[in-house]
């Protein structure tokens, strides 16, 4: 009886620590809007696993571009932008270690620094989105 109880508690709270967020971000607490963000297509990379098998990383990415300008250029420079990212993405998988976990941070780090590059200069932020291994 204790148990569903302590489920119970622990089901309610996470509901209102997920709404909470979600409640900020609707109210513009620095989440992309849809004006300003675009998606980017899925970005794969070849990978080698722990036990010597080939496997794919495969990267969710969208670009969040507040000034006007800038995001026509980024929609503009879209093509350029999945090449910047396909060679970082296989240039991180290629230094994966087999059987290591993906650094996430160190893997936008990279992103963010193509993204700059391409564009010219700062202003547009990489989201990502799901990063698997596989």
């Amino acid at each position: 009886m204790e148990r569903r109880a302590l489920l119970g508690l622990a089901v309610a709270a996470t509901a209102a620590a997920t709404t909470a967020p979600a409640a900020r971000a609707s109210s513009g607490g620095g989440a992309a809007s849809p004006d300003t963000y675009f998606r980017l297509p899925i970005i794969t990379a070849s990978i080698i696993h722990g036990d010597g098998r080939r496997g794919v990383l495969t990267i969710e990415t969208g670009v969040d571009v507040p000034d006007a300008a800038l995001r026509t250029r980024a929609q503009q420079s879209a093509p350029r932008l999945r090449a910047a990212y396909n060679t970082v993405a296989q240039r991180f998988g290629a230094g994966l270690r087999p059987g290591a976990v993906p650094d996430i941070d160190r893997l936008a780090a990279d992103l963010q620094t193509a993204t700059n590059a391409t564009l010219g200069r700062p202003g547009a932020r990489v989201l990502l989105g799901t990063v698997m291994a596989v």
